[in-house]
């Protein structure tokens, strides 16, 4: 509502986010053991699937790290040509080294092959959890409070949505593979070692406890630079949202440099922190070079030493090298993907926080009421505070009959858009009642409650689609005879008509002006029929001749309607059955536009205030 917004005092206020996307991910989960648990059940459903893919990653580890030991079969029979025995050369077997190659081709091949395996596996089972997730918290959005919404940025919403559940797809594909073929390549590397030659499976494990030492000492280091790089992050893209968002606005006012300084301390930050946490995280890669070919070096020289009384080592040499790489990648790999899951936590917790929001009660026992409804209303007692202990309506009471133009009028905080939020129970009331044709609306289900209404806002919603599918959003079955009728009462057929395809024309962001999006709008709660009318601020954003043709469109919609009309622009509801002047949550006055202007209290004042000091101050006319 357009109200709410503004008014602090009737609704809750709103957190800024931070760039178009909110908040954006969290870096680390706030409860990991709990949020893992959650992920874990989560993916119970697909545990024989996992654990397929988990065999197959596990059986092709198995085959890849046998690769090198094949190697060093094919490389001792090429030695063995120098190898002198009873004075003479032994000769090359060329056939027996072909069947090692090709055993190894088939060794890979087979690796390969069950890699292929798991990846599909796991890319169908995120695929499937992503989809489903998607389900789950689009449902869940149609079942929580209007109170969620106007208590968290649309854009943190969105981060959820799309970056998180995107994160948590991509990190998860990746973490299964990773963690299981890493951990079986350590392990297997380090038994290969010590079967090939226990002396430089030493030397190669030795310098394990120098690359963790220094990798801790460098995380905790940068940690902190990239915690400070997404606090900045998100500074720079709210300030950059804001900023554009409000172009105009910042022009008008001349705080272009007010606004480049800003953005200039921000982005000098970031800069800062992204140029500590990138040279912090880089260096680390150099110096493990460092330490694994310094490694490879001692493998190098041990390994020739020990060659030289018997040559044929110089096959273990080499497979050394392959398993000292397989062994040093992975420890590196098995650090990035603990951070990974880190990640992967975290972006699950923050979808968990969602799909564990209180929905809005469930209404499937209640039952349908299948009558014609007459649109009488009636407010008993009515008490409501968006928050406990903060009352702002007070005792409420009001009936509206049937067909009546009622007008809600006040001053920004008097409670106009609540009242209007509680009678289409997008919020439930704390005492008293609201009765439609005798029937509690507590004891109507929300689906048929909403159904009763149609209703024109002040921000006016068209979506990407044809005109006329806009025009039946809320009545899809209409006729093409109801669809112009509805838009000829509403003063913008013509309109219409006057673009490509007429009423088959695809709407854009700039098909329309404010006006005549109105009018579409006011043509579209026409076509939707309802016995009840909600008309929210409809002509404040536009110039007086559009308002008057809204105006005339309004008053073919509110024919023989219940209708609650909120205006700030007294003028337009001077015609109401009755005014309802509302304050501090109270109705002050009532009556219609006559008698209140001759009671020459607050609506009076009101009234004048809107014209001119030389225009003629209105009594009763």
């Amino acid at each position: 509502m357009a109200e709410q917004n503004k008014n602090s005092t009737s609704t809750p206020p709103r957190p800024r986010g931070h760039g178009p996307m909110g908040r954006g991910m969290a870096e680390k989960p706030k409860n990991f053991k709990k949020s893992f648990g959650m992920l874990m059940h989560m993916l119970k459903p697909y545990r024989w699937l996992i654990l397929i893919a988990c065999l197959a990653a596990a059986i092709g580890t198995v085959l890849y790290i046998l690769g090198p030991n094949v190697t060093k079969k094919m490389g001792e029979e090429i030695l063995n040509h120098y190898v002198i025995i009873d004075g003479k050369q032994v000769g090359i077997n060329y056939r027996h080294i072909a069947e090692i190659g090709i055993w190894l081709i088939l060794l890979y091949a087979a690796s390969s092959l069950l890699n292929l395996c798991q990846s599909y596996i796991m890319a169908s089972i995120t695929a499937k959890l992503t989809k489903n997730l998607r389900n789950k918290i689009s449902e869940k959005i149609n079942k929580m409070p209007l109170k969620y919404f106007d208590g968290t940025s649309t854009g943190d919403i969105l981060s959820r949505v799309t970056n998180d559940l995107d994160t948590l797809a991509n990190s998860l594909n990746e973490s299964v593979s990773s963690i299981i073929s890493s951990t079986g390549l350590i392990i297997g590397a380090i038994i290969l070692m010590f079967v090939n030659s226990w002396q430089l499976a030493l030397i190669t494990l030795a310098s394990t406890p120098v690359s963790l030492i220094f990798t801790v000492i460098v995380v905790k280091i940068s940690q902190k630079y990239f915690i400070r790089q997404q606090k900045y992050l998100g500074e720079i893209n709210g300030e950059i949202e804001e900023v554009y968002s409000a172009h105009n606005v910042v022009r008008v006012f001349n705080s272009e440099n007010e606004h480049l300084k800003t953005f200039d301390i921000i982005n000098n930050n970031l800069s800062t922190a992204n140029f500590k946490a990138n040279y912090l995280g880089g260096i680390m890669h150099p110096i493990m070079t460092v330490t694994s070919n310094i490694m490879y070096a001692l493998i190098c020289v041990i390994g020739g030493i020990m060659s030289i009384n018997n040559p044929i080592f110089l096959a273990t040499v080499v497979t050394f090298f392959t398993y000292s790489r397989y062994f040093n990648d992975n420890i590196t790999q098995i650090a990035s993907v603990s951070t990974t899951i880190q990640t992967t936590v975290a972006a699950a917790e923050r979808i968990f926080e969602i799909l564990d929001e209180k929905e809005e009660s469930d209404e499937s026992k209640k039952p349908y009421f299948d009558q014609v409804f007459k649109g009488d209303v009636n407010f008993e007692n009515v008490k409501f505070g968006y928050v406990k202990d903060k009352e702002i309506i007070h005792n409420f009471n009001q009936h509206v009959l049937p067909g009546q133009k009622v007008a809600i009028v006040g001053p920004t905080g008097a409670g106009k858009t609540t009242l209007v939020n509680l009678l289409m129970r997008f919020y439930e009331v704390n005492s008293g009642s609201i009765k439609i044709d005798g029937i509690n609306i507590k004891d109507m289900t929300r689906a048929q409650l909403r159904s009763l209404f149609g209703m024109v806002l002040q921000d006016t919603w068209l979506f990407e689609g044809t005109i006329k599918e806009n025009l039946t959003f809320g009545n899809v079955g209409a006729s093409d005879e109801q669809i112009e009728r509805a838009c000829i009462a509403a003063n913008v057929d013509h309109i219409i008509k006057s673009m490509p395809g007429s009423y088959d024309f695809v709407i854009k962001d700039e098909s329309f002006s404010a006006g005549e999006k109105q009018l579409l709008t006011i043509a579209r709660a026409m076509i939707e029929n309802a016995p009840m009318l909600i008309l929210d601020e409809a002509t404040s954003s536009v110039d007086t001749r559009t308002e008057e043709l809204i105006q005339k469109a309004m008053d073919e919609l509110t024919a023989g309607r219940t209708s609650f009309i909120i205006a700030h622009r007294l003028s337009t509801i001077r015609n109401a059955d009755l005014i309802l002047v509302m304050k501090d949550g109270d109705i002050i006055e009532q009556g219609t536009h006559t008698e209140l202007m001759k009671m020459h209290g607050f609506y009076s004042e009101l009234y004048n205030s809107q014209f001119s000091k030389n225009a003629p101050i209105e009594e009763g006319n």
